[in-house]
């Protein structure tokens, strides 16, 4: 069984960065996901894959876990933000390269 280890991107529901600096060990799933005829709900008969999400403080302490366990692992290495965060504050710097106007 395959374990994804990774951390999660910031909600898009807050403008706050919690809980993005643990990283998760997910499981990947073995088998697709049955639907159910009489309700249409679907469903996973491995419990590992669709509700098991262990979190960690660090990669390194992520993969201890997955050594010491026997799980093959694959990191998945955290992308970079592209955008860069400002303040409205910042518009009235002290030290801006070009001069505030109108």
């Amino acid at each position: 069984m395959l374990a994804r280890i990774y951390r999660p991107s910031k909600n898009a529901m807050q403008s706050g960065r919690a809980g993005t600096q643990e990283w998760v060990l997910e499981y990947e799933a073995d088998a697709a996901k049955k639907i159910d005829p009489l309700m249409g709900w679907t469903g996973a008969s491995d419990m590992r894959s669709s509700e098991l999400r262990l979190r960690f403080d660090s990669c390194e302490s992520a993969i201890a876990f997955a050594v010491k366990h026997g799980l093959a692992y694959q990191i998945v290495a955290p992308r970079q933000q592209k955008r860069v965060l400002k303040a409205y504050s910042d518009n009235f710097r002290f030290d801006r390269t070009a001069p505030w106007t109108h």
